[in-house]
């Protein structure tokens, strides 16, 4: 199953990131090596991010943003899961 996690961020987060940068670039290669992260990025304007994930439920992406320094430190304002329906670019499409 995919899931999108979406991020909504505080207007000064490009300035606030860097002291938090390194454990969440971290984590994030950590979930892209498990197989578990596909695509993560913020939008332009940084108001916001976008993170594609392939897991067995939502409570994995919901762990990942719970632990992810950005979040715990108030840099996303809020977050949620999405379930998202792959049509084209999908394993086996």
């Amino acid at each position: 199953m995919y899931f999108a996690l979406l991020y909504e961020t505080v207007p000064d987060y490009v300035q606030r990131r860097a002291a938090f940068r390194d454990e969440h670039l971290a984590a994030a290669r950590k979930a892209r090596e498990e197989g578990r992260l596909l695509l993560a990025g913020a939008f332009d304007p940084p108001d916001g991010a976008l993170l594609v994930f392939k897991a067995d439920g939502a409570e994995e992406v919901e762990a990942f943003a719970r632990a992810d320094p950005y979040v715990r430190n108030g840099l996303v304002t809020s977050w949620r899961v999405r379930p998202w329906t792959v049509v084209v670019g999908g394993e086996g499409q």
